[in-house]
């Protein structure tokens, strides 16, 4: 078999790859904005579509996991072949990560309707952050789609706008609890619900990351906003 066959049959086998992780990215994206929904309307049949979904979104990574790891062995890719492949299993990892916050907010969801909770309780509120967080979501995922690094690097820089929504509801929850002590319980199921947005927000910012190391070659984990965007140019 020619270099050139085993070169094509390889750049097939990593296009079919990333096209199942744009398909699970748009999976959790769609899971997260289910969530959302079910919470502005407290709908526990949306909540159970959810929960439905976070099995097949498990299964996708342990079988592009599985795929990830005979290509590596079999074709034994250079260097930035094996950075794509490293990233894109990180890259799953964090959407699995994704869909679990989605999880753990469709479950809230359904324990706040058993329990009654309240109609002044800002759960609209939350649509905000929510909002953010999935535009910073599929905005990574378009970027590793084009292994564009200026859009991996406008999510970096988006990223405080999600910990600034977090940071006022948390403030907002807080005062509703100091006024009615009756809204604890579910204020605290809210403060949850912000945590799990933030954190999708957190996994985006992750794969942008990862895509700038996979076109760059350069770890950009815990550096600053500056020292990435030396990296980027």
């Amino acid at each position: 078999m020619s270099d050139k066959h085993l070169s094509t049959q390889f750049d097939a086998e990593l296009s079919g790859i990333s096209n199942r992780v744009l398909e699970m990215g748009g999976l959790v994206e769609s899971q997260v904005a289910q969530g959302i929904y079910a919470l502005r309307h407290l709908s526990v049949e949306t909540a159970e579509q959810v929960l439905k979904q976070e099995e097949r979104v498990n299964q996708m990574e342990v079988e592009i996991d599985r795929d990830l790891t005979a290509i590596i062995a079999r074709r034994q890719p250079t260097a930035r072949d094996l950075r794509l492949l490293i990233a894109v299993h990180k890259t799953i990892a964090n959407l699995e990560r994704v869909g679990d916050e989605a999880a753990r907010i469709a479950r809230i969801v359904q324990r706040l309707v058993s329990n009654g909770v309240s109609t002044r309780l800002p759960t609209s509120d939350l649509g905000v952050e929510a909002d953010l967080a999935i535009a910073q979501l599929r905005k990574a995922l378009d970027a590793f789609a084009r292994l564009d690094t200026g859009k991996a690097l406008e999510v970096l820089k988006q990223d405080d706008q999600i910990d600034r929504e977090f940071e006022g509801l948390l403030r907002k929850l807080i005062t509703y609890m100091m006024e009615d002590p009756r809204t604890i319980s579910a204020s605290i199921d809210l403060v949850f619900v912000a945590k799990a947005i933030e954190r999708v927000g957190d996994h985006a910012k992750n794969l942008a990351e990862a895509i700038i190391y996979v076109v760059k070659g350069t770890d950009v984990r815990h550096a600053s906003l500056e020292a990435v965007e030396d990296a980027v140019r």
